[in-house]
């Protein structure tokens, strides 16, 4: 499935107003970036989100891929839990939603 640049933009716009403390734990525990101060989502296709992390004031492109190749937009609300629930676990910490 290919999602339309509306539909990617109003993720983003969600997950980084809505979420943007689960954006640096994703990217901290699944992405290997530890130093990272903050994270936005800055696009994603049907195999993985890309964000924009702040390491020491610079930024750095990081791609989590999806778990799976998604077919339908519900999936991707799924799938961003799934991801911080993974996260979470990795650093240690326990979920808190």
């Amino acid at each position: 499935m290919t999602f339309t640049p509306e539909v990617v933009a109003q993720i983003a716009r969600h997950m980084n107003d809505d979420h943007a403390d689960d954006n640096v734990l994703i990217v901290r525990g699944l992405g290997g970036i530890e130093a990272a101060s903050a994270a936005r989502m800055s696009g994603m296709d049907a195999d993985g989100m890309d964000f924009d992390a702040t390491v020491n004031g610079i930024a750095v492109p990081v791609r989590i891929p999806f778990s799976e190749h998604l077919t339908e937009r519900r999936q991707v609300r799924l799938e961003a839990v799934s991801m911080y629930r993974r996260a979470c676990a990795a650093l240690g910490l326990d979920p808190t939603h």
